[in-house]
């Protein structure tokens, strides 16, 4: 199964990084495990929300800039608001990055 890297520019992408890298730096792990940690990070990733996430979000902002470079789309909004059946979140800044799914099956 083909991944994206995507979510390693996550919150928790980066937190894993930074700590393979540390464990990495101290011999306490081998480059080549922290590598496959990461891949198997970016196959957990995929899987879980391809198969756990059910809900659906309506976003509504000011585009300020889109992209599409490589079969992946960049938008980034201002003034956004995300909204599901039980709550809205206005945020001033936004950045969404989407990547044809047909892809990973290539």
């Amino acid at each position: 199964m083909a991944t994206f890297e995507l979510y390693r520019r996550s919150t928790i992408g980066m937190c894993l990084t930074e700590t393979l890298d540390e464990m990495v730096s101290n011999g306490t792990l081998s480059p080549e495990l922290a590598i496959q940690v990461l891949v198997q990070f970016d196959k957990s990733m995929t899987e879980a929300l391809e198969n756990q996430v059910k809900s659906k979000v309506t976003i509504k902002g000011h585009l300020h800039t889109y992209r599409f470079c490589d079969n992946v789309w960049t938008f980034i909004l201002k003034d956004a608001t995300f909204k599901n059946d039980e709550i809205q979140e206005a945020v001033n800044r936004v950045k969404i990055v989407a990547c044809d799914s047909k892809l990973l099956s290539q």
